[in-house]
């Protein structure tokens, strides 16, 4: 498929296919990025065709759905700490904070090994 119109998802998308395990997939009609057969991030449209992004954030959940542009993801995802964003709302969070929470949501849904070499890139 292509890139996604919107640059911020097209960011987050790259991002997301550069981690250890990662793979892209359309269930649904909706592109999102998987490690280990579990979505880490939804890179689709939420209802209102505005672009979206839903992450998965144990550690950040409560603070991100305090922002106006944030809420929690329907089909009862949101009981589990995953969280929608509304991109381009003057509410969104910037470029470098989505990006720390979406390897918040990779780490999350990663296992050990790929944790592991995710960390040993990182390392100088």
């Amino acid at each position: 498929m292509s890139e996604p119109h919107d640059p911020v998802i097209a960011l987050l998308a790259r991002s997301a296919a550069g981690y250890p395990g990662a793979s892209e997939d359309f269930p649904w009609g909706e592109r999102v990025a998987k490690v280990g057969g579990k979505v880490f991030v939804f890179l689709g449209l939420d209802d209102s065709t505005e672009p979206s992004v839903s992450l998965k954030l144990p550690r950040s959940a409560h603070y991100a759905r305090s922002l106006e542009s944030c809420r929690p993801t329907g089909y009862g995802l949101g009981k589990a700490d995953w969280v929608t964003i509304q991109l381009g709302k003057p509410s969104s969070p910037d470029r470098e904070l989505l990006l720390e929470w979406l390897e918040e949501s990779y780490r999350a849904r990663a296992g050990t090994r790929n944790i592991s070499a995710l960390d040993a890139r990182k390392r100088p």
